[in-house]
């Protein structure tokens, strides 16, 4: 199968995606942009997907359309998954909102050499909008474990689509976290999501640039009012 081109509202830093595990996320994010295709199958393994060819010098996001760290996910998926990656030479992002997950596997999976650990941080505070995933203080959490294994570690946080947020407390996650850097982006599609204000966003980019790298969105730009 051919390697899908990361386009659209992804990551520009990434310059491919490619989904072993598909279906309906366990997660249930309200504002999942896979929800606009409507009702997805039963979580399952596309065993086509181990005939693509990775091939060399990308950074590929795994998982991008469905969380393969869900706690529902088998671990022989995720092990299936690792083993044909490490075939290719490339830089691999894994992101999952189950980031406890993930760190439970590092002692027992071979990850790919170049792989960089992302959790997402949507704000401080818990709404119904995010579904069944664990609160932002566990994942900054298990990113932080994951990094105390290895400080070469590379890490990141997204916080996408932003929410409404308590300032010093979600500084506080995201320095818990230590992500080597943080993306920061809006809804894109509508979901009517509590949203802070654009001075709010700004105060919580000059907070951050203290101690990381901040990459900027363009769609952060729609809550300029």
């Amino acid at each position: 199968m051919a390697l899908n081109k990361s386009t659209g509202n992804m990551y520009d830093f990434c310059t491919h995606t490619w989904n072993t595990v598909k279906g309906k996320c366990p997660h249930s994010c309200e504002y999942c942009y896979m929800k606009r295709w409507g009702e997805q199958p039963p979580l399952h393994f596309d065993e086509k997907e181990l005939k693509t060819d990775l091939g060399e010098g990308n950074f590929i996001f795994v998982g991008s359309s469905c969380d393969m760290w869900a706690n529902e996910v088998p671990p022989r998926w995720c092990d299936i998954t690792l083993k044909h990656c490490c075939k290719y030479e490339n830089k691999y992002l894994f992101q999952s909102k189950s980031p406890q997950w993930m760190l439970s596997f590092l002692d027992r999976l071979q990850f790919p050499e170049n792989s960089v650990f992302g959790t997402t941080i949507e704000t401080n505070r818990i709404y119904r909008q995010m579904g069944n995933t664990p609160s932002p203080h566990a994942r900054a959490k298990a990113l932080s474990d994951i990094l105390k294994l290895d400080t070469e570690m590379e890490t990141m946080v997204t916080i996408e689509p932003i929410m409404d947020f308590d300032l010093e407390f979600l500084v506080h996650l995201i320095y818990r976290a230590m992500p080597k850097w943080v993306n920061i982006g809006a809804d894109s599609q509508k979901h009517h999501l509590p949203e802070p204000s654009w001075e709010k966003v700004q105060e919580l980019i000059a907070e951050l640039k203290k101690f990381t790298e901040v990459k900027q969105k363009r769609n952060l730009g729609r809550l300029k009012k």
